[in-house]
């Protein structure tokens, strides 16, 4: 049996391309941040929702990891919201 070396991409290791494999890391840990912050907060859905300006569904979506639904865009301005700044670093690629 051949062994096959994971990637640090859940993304790529399913098949997406390269580039699609990064935007969807890069979703993904925007949406688990926020759910970080709002479980530290201790937030119920509806407070968060309030707090951050959007509807309920949307945190239920985040929870759901519903990641098609959801732009990085989208996600910046949601952390934006709880007081946080998003920041990039470009690297090499590995």
């Amino acid at each position: 049996m051949k062994k096959r070396i994971a990637n640090k991409n859940i993304f790529k290791d399913m098949g997406f391309s390269n580039a699609e494999a990064q935007h969807l890391l890069l979703r993904a840990e925007l949406m688990q941040e926020i759910l970080n912050i709002i479980e530290r907060k201790g937030w119920t859905q509806a407070q968060a929702a309030k707090h951050m300006g959007i509807s309920q569904p949307r945190i239920s979506e985040i929870k759901a990891d519903k990641i098609e639904l959801f732009t990085i865009d989208n996600l910046v301005t949601m952390l934006a919201t709880l007081n946080k700044r998003v920041e990039i670093r470009i690297k090499n690629a590995a």
